[in-house]
């Protein structure tokens, strides 16, 4: 989508600084800034993102170490927007934050170390000296939810040391380079927990803007093996039956909680 570069047409304004969204809090809750004219506060670059919900859609770099916060507004943290506001809008959020992340980053070549600018039509920014152009970059994981069982009437869950309460999920890590899905999911199970699956199965996607990923979700059957935690990565992790889950994601807004959603619906629990 092109920008209209029209001061009167209504948009969202998605201003973000250092993972912090600015949030205009009202009578109804909390909302993406959308109004005619300028943004609420000054900024640095701005990009189009496309539209929500059939409105125009701004990212705007209010700059790192911006402390302005107009009456009627705050900043507030992508995290901690999580499940506060709905999952299109957090979305957008997430998308406007990468977009501003990735233009101020790549402000000089990688290649050559010359300034780059932005492109005029496509979403890259280019070297004048080297002519390297540099689009966002995704950085695609998968996660995982292992089942056991006749019925798979067990899942494997896991306490990652990052968590910070007793939180359970599923197995999840990043793709390596000359990697398949499939392969990736194998092995990051293999290396985290050091179990077989087999009938890898693909699920669901979503983008997870922390700080650029691409969460991609499958089911898998266990194989065989016996429990054997990377300890650098895994605090715990064992079988679970429907009735005796640990604190887990909610089915809400995460490809975790979607994958656990999914296995109760079909345990018949749902």
């Amino acid at each position: 989508m092109e920008d209209p570069d029209d001061p009167y047409v209504e948009a969202h304004w998605f201003i973000v600084r250092r993972g912090d969204v600015l949030i205009e809090e009202g009578p109804e809750g909390l909302r993406i800034p959308l109004r005619r004219g300028d943004p609420p506060i000054e900024g640095y670059t701005r990009h189009v993102i496309g539209s929500l919900r059939g409105v125009l859609s701004y990212a705007l770099d209010a700059g790192e170490d911006t402390t302005e916060e107009p009456s009627g507004y705050r900043w507030m943290p992508l995290r901690g927007l999580f499940g506060q506001i709905d999952e299109v809008t957090w979305t957008a959020a997430g998308r406007a934050e990468q977009i501003v992340a990735w233009d101020r980053t790549n402000r000089y070549c990688g290649r050559c170390g010359a300034e780059t600018e932005r492109h005029p039509k496509e979403r890259a920014r280019v070297c004048p000296r080297c002519r390297l152009m540099q689009f966002p970059r995704l950085s695609p994981a998968t996660i995982t939810l292992i089942t056991r069982g006749e019925n798979d009437e067990e899942v494997l869950l896991a306490h990652g040391r990052q968590f910070g309460a007793r939180f359970f999920s599923c197995l999840a890590g990043f793709v390596e380079p000359g990697e398949s899905l499939e392969d990736c999911v194998a092995r990051e199970i293999m290396e985290e927990v050091g179990i077989e699956v087999r009938d890898i199965r693909y699920f669901n996607s979503q983008p997870w803007p922390f700080p650029n990923s691409l969460m991609i979700g499958f089911h898998a059957k266990y194989v065989g093996g016996e429990l054997n935690l990377q300890e650098s990565e895994i605090a715990e992790a064992g079988w679970f039956t429907a009735d005796s889950l640990p604190p887990h994601p909610s089915g809400g807004m995460s490809i975790a909680g979607w994958l656990i959603e999914d296995w109760l619906a079909r345990q018949g629990r749902r």
